[in-house]
């Protein structure tokens, strides 16, 4: 029987693939949108029934990660931020649930998962959030102007990256499921596993011929993609020979059996660290006892021999380094490049759109591994599909890369050496995930529906080289915080800061607030005075660099000399003398129109050239009180630059005509902070410099006031 009678014989319905996004009859590519997204919701919320209580949503499934009430809750907030931040939707759907629900990176060190700080809506009003999330997308696809094709910078791809964003948290979820307690979970027949399993196959190598691969496609490519896999690399690689399937569980039994586990030469520094502190001792999904069995998403099954071995890196590792004791062969991890070259040779196409994909991908094939010998791709099985592949190689990004500005954190994070990338797809992935060009990594000790297939070459596995902060907006806000003086004017975060230590005179220094803290330095020139110091910026990737260096004290990035000429800068805390201030400062992503209910009880509320730049500067000066203590300050500093492509220009708080006569921003502040605070002193205006080449540079003035709440 072939793959497609096998599928159509089983009744079971094809999930939407992932739209091209060219030509063709716009009112059509409507639809399709509107269908894609109802499906893919639809799926959604069909896993989430896999859970047997409420309770099931509010316990953890494993420490690093949110209970899944949040995942529950958090596409549908990613929809909201997108498409407020791009200016689709005029106001938030519900923003006490936005708060709660708004930061899923919660493997960063940076994301707080202090369960006193959640107070997690039920599972009614979660669904009802939900249901109004999906009717509001539908009513902006049914009435936003298209025009094909959809583009990276088109009204409609934040749609399109809400939709591929929810299939991403699709299957993460799935394994946050399957490391949850038996007794929370109930068995589906929509999310029933795959039949069929036997006697492991025996592996054996397969040469692979050299040649050139192409990695990274062009904006005008016309399906979505993450930012990550646009741009460029051109690479010869060398031959080398693969393993025909992924390693199975059968085949990793050898090295369980052999003492793998307890061989501390076989594993690396970190993967040691990792195995020590883990007790692991085999796979984290089998399950000891008078023989094996394996636990899937929710039910536990006798061990499936034939089906792939599902570890992190540090174990696929470490059975590579035993397989090369024991083999005599240079065996390892294949490199990223070399995946694609075993993909290229093979003749893996992309999934098409009405049959059943030739691979265990898209929920076509059950809910779960398959055997590792059921889907052929030339001389091998499995090039794609079945798990995750990891490589041997880091996250990094291609010549030509650069964020895409309504979502600046989806890749930049990984940029440190400590994410190594997955390929070819799992059973559960869908939408832009199955496709050659995506790039997924994970932090190694991390573990997803991910196995490995190993590969022997004399060939060196590079890493990329180290990465240098290059985006020329956060290159130039790390020389305008840590970087050098000019034309005689004082770094301006620093000179900030000094002005609110003398403001603050003998009033009480014990916390303080860095609103808009951009790079951080504000925040760390605070702790030389107060106790604690939070830093607080709309921007994620503004947040890690104020991380990384209260982290690692070291800020790596270039420079613009003139065109396409750069120059390398590193900055240290300790060269300006703040190394000693790392243990009282933190950091968070935070929207100050919309902050989370801990950020309150402060001293000091500085807010740095923000007010201009947000969406509702109104509804932040008329709530800001409510984070300061009484008796402490808030002190404002603007340049007054109001654009409306950072707030409507009915939400400005001044730089307009009142009642004929002009209305100032002073006035504005003074008119909303009138109720809770008196003003102190006169406004100052405090110069600072923005570097942009070495020839051209931003001179501007900053009106700095100072507040004192008196109620």
């Amino acid at each position: 029987m072939t793959i497609a009678e096998q599928f159509h014989a089983s009744g079971t319905a094809l999930l939407q693939r992932t739209p091209d996004l060219d030509g063709g009859d716009p009112e059509s590519k409507r639809a399709e949108i509107a269908a894609y997204l109802v499906a893919v919701s639809d799926r959604y919320e069909s896993l989430f029934q896999t859970l047997a209580s409420d309770q099931a949503f509010y316990e953890k499934a494993i420490p690093l990660r949110h209970p899944l009430i949040f995942y529950y809750g958090h596409t549908a907030t990613f929809f909201v931020n997108k498409l407020v931040l791009a200016k689709l939707l005029p106001e938030r759907i519900d923003p006490r649930l936005e708060s709660i629900f708004a930061v899923g990176v919660d493997e960063m060190s940076w994301d707080d998962l202090d369960e006193t700080h959640y107070d997690w809506p039920s599972v009614a009003e979660v669904k009802a959030y939900r249901d109004k999330v999906r009717a509001a997308v539908l009513q902006l696809i049914d009435t936003l102007s298209l025009q094909l094709p959809i583009t990276w910078s088109s009204d409609w791809w934040p749609i399109i990256m809400g939709i591929e964003h929810e299939l991403i948290h699709l299957e993460t979820s799935t394994v946050l499921i399957r490391q949850h307690r038996l007794d929370y979970l109930q068995p589906r027949p929509d999310w029933a596993p795959s039949t069929g399993h036997g006697a492991a196959p025996h592996n054996e190598l397969v040469t692979v011929s050299e040649g050139t691969v192409q990695l990274g496609k062009r904006k005008e490519a016309m399906q979505y993609g993450w930012d990550n896999e646009y741009g460029s690399r051109t690479v010869a690689v060398e031959e080398f020979k693969a393993s025909r399937y992924l390693v199975s569980n059968g085949e990793f039994l050898e090295f369980v059996e052999a003492g793998g586990y307890r061989a501390d030469a076989l594993w690396d520094e970190e993967g040691l660290q990792w195995r020590q502190f883990a007790q692991a001792t085999h796979p984290t999904f089998w399950i000891p006892g008078s023989g094996w069995r394996l636990r899937l998403m929710t039910e536990e099954v006798e061990m499936r021999w034939d089906w792939p071995a599902e570890v992190n890196y540090h174990e696929a590792k470490a059975f590579c380094n035993w397989k090369a004791e024991h083999s005599g062969e240079p065996i390892r991890l294949p490199t990223e490049d070399e995946w694609y070259r075993l993909y290229d040779v093979a003749g893996v196409g992309e999934i098409q759109a009405h049959a059943p994909a030739a691979a265990n991908l898209q929920l076509d094939h059950g809910a779960s591994p398959c055997p590792v010998n059921r889907f052929a791709h030339g001389e091998f099985f499995d090039v794609v599909g079945n798990v995750w592949q990891w490589t041997e190689t880091p996250m990094y990004p291609f010549d030509g890369f650069e964020v895409h500005p309504l979502y600046d954190d989806f890749t930049t994070p990984t940029f440190d050496n400590q994410h190594n990338l997955i390929k070819g797809g799992s059973w559960v992935s869908c939408g832009n995930e199955t496709r050659r060009s995506a790039r997924y990594a994970f932090r190694r000790h991390f573990f997803q529906h991910a196995g490995f297939r190993y590969v022997s070459s004399h060939a060196e596995a590079k890493e990329p080289n180290a990465y240098y902060e290059s985006d020329r907006q956060m290159s130039e806000y790390a020389e305008f915080h840590y970087g050098d003086t000019w034309f005689h004017v004082a770094n301006f975060p620093a000179a900030m800061a000094r002005l609110c230590i003398e403001a603050m005179g003998d009033k009480p220094a014990r916390t303080a607030l860095d609103l808009g803290c951009a790079s951080g330095r504000g925040t760390f020139e605070l702790a030389r005075h107060f106790g604690h110091v939070t830093g607080v910026d709309f921007s994620a990737r503004f947040v890690g660099q104020g991380v990384e260096m209260a982290e690692q004290g070291v800020l790596r990035y270039t420079l613009t000399e003139e065109g396409d000429l750069v120059s390398y800068r590193t900055a240290t805390l300790q060269q300006h003398g703040l190394d000693v201030t790392t243990d009282r400062v933190a950091f968070f992503q935070g929207d100050a129109c919309n902050l989370k209910p801990k950020f309150t009880g402060y001293d000091l509320i500085m807010a740095v050239n923000l007010i201009d730049r947000l969406y509702n500067p109104g509804q932040f000066l008329e709530q800001v009180h409510q984070r300061l203590n009484v008796g402490g300050l808030l002190v404002v500093a603007s340049p007054y630059t109001w654009l409306e492509e950072h707030t409507p220009k009915e939400l400005w708080i001044g730089g307009y005509k009142k009642d004929g006569e002009s209305y100032t921003t002073l006035d504005g502040l003074r008119d909303i902070l009138g109720e809770h605070f008196v003003q102190i002193g006169e406004p100052r205006k405090l110069p600072f410099v923005i570097r942009e080449t070495q020839h051209k540079f931003q001179h501007s003035l900053s009106e700095v006031t100072v507040w004192e709440r008196t109620r």
